[in-house]
């Protein structure tokens, strides 16, 4: 019989639809190839690129070949990093500039690897660059929320095959991130306890849906998985703030979500994904809200959330508000655990 069950992070409830029991095999589809062009991202085509605004490399200058990882501008970028918001009011509707920033992290020079194919040293290297951006970025008082995700795959998003993730700044507090920190916040409240420590002391105490245990961090399917196969990497001691990791921490986790990705990329046969890194916002002062952050440092926990692209939106997911998962989140934590990683 299928279930509904409740997701107290996202404040949804989720059905899943236990007697369809979609299995690894049955998701797969031929991927979408993405058109075939002199990439832009790969050595020695640096000057098809906007300047570089970080890299990391062994030597040489900057915007010349020789570089690990290299940061740029996104050359159709969302958002603009120069002007002032000017909120303001329109009628009925609240209108301000389209202020922000829009950074491409190029991840590897190597044009046929995905980041699942990289050394836990080279992903370390692709989690410092993210560290650098966001504090960078964070100085800016503009910008009150810095989203980092990956598109990988042409159904996930993706218009480049080249191994990239992507970095962008708002100046406003997404619904999603906001309802986050505010359940968060009123758990802490209500309990004195981060609501996201309740959930990995739980999952790995009853362990139906833990995929991968290492010394400081762990990958589970969540109890009320709204897509099939979705994952969640989380630190298992608490920290607020992935930007605050050293790069000792940084190296752990690059071990862990290789491992991640590697399973589903072997499981799902390189199915097209997204992941989002969920972290905290700047913790800048707004006039007249002296408590606005307060209690983030305790009741917050950041965390990847991993979705492959296997199933669709639709009328009932549009209508409703309701997500249908075909693979219950225990036998996708197992399909995703027996397989050997290399």
């Amino acid at each position: 019989m299928s279930e509904l069950r409740w997701d107290p992070l996202k404040l949804c409830w989720v059905i899943i639809a236990t007697e369809r029991g979609r299995r690894p095999r049955d998701f797969h589809a031929e991927p979408v190839p993405l058109p075939v062009t002199a990439c832009p991202f790969c050595y020695g085509n640096e000057d098809k690129t906007p300047p570089e605004i970080f890299a990391i490399r062994g030597s040489g200058l900057p915007n010349a070949a020789n570089w690990k990882v290299r940061v740029i501008p996104n050359k159709y970028p969302a958002l603009r990093i120069e002007g002032e918001l000017e909120n303001r009011g329109y009628g009925p509707y609240d209108l301000m500039n389209g202020i922000g920033a829009h950074e491409v992290i190029i991840e590897t020079p190597d044009h046929d690897k995905s980041l699942a194919d990289l050394s836990p040293n080279e992903i370390t290297d692709v989690l410092i660059a993210w560290r650098t951006r966001i504090l960078d970025l964070r100085r800016d008082f503009r910008f009150r929320y810095m989203i980092l995700f990956k598109n990988h795959g042409a159904r996930a998003g993706a218009t480049l095959a080249h191994s990239h993730s992507q970095l962008i700044a708002v100046p406003l507090l997404p619904p999603v991130a906001a309802t986050e920190l505010k359940v968060c916040r009123n758990h802490y409240a209500a309990k004195e306890r981060c609501l996201f420590c309740d959930v990995i002391a739980f999952e790995l105490k009853e362990g139906s849906r833990v995929v991968r245990e290492f010394a400081n961090f762990v990958t589970l399917a969540p109890y009320a998985a709204s897509f099939p196969f979705e994952l969640r990497l989380y630190p298992k001691r608490h920290a607020h703030d992935f930007a605050l990791m050293n790069d000792a921490q940084l190296a752990e986790l690059a071990v862990a979500l290789r491992d991640m990705l590697l399973r589903i990329k072997i499981v799902l046969k390189d199915a097209p994904y997204n992941f989002i890194l969920h972290t905290s916002p700047p913790m800048h002062r707004r006039p007249g809200k002296p408590s606005l952050w307060s209690s983030l440092e305790y009741d917050y926990h950041w965390h990847i959330e991993l979705v492959p692209r296997l199933t669709s939106i639709a009328g009932f997911e549009w209508g409703t508000g309701f997500y249908i998962n075909p693979t219950s989140p225990e036998d996708a934590a197992r399909f995703l655990r027996e397989v050997e990683i290399p």
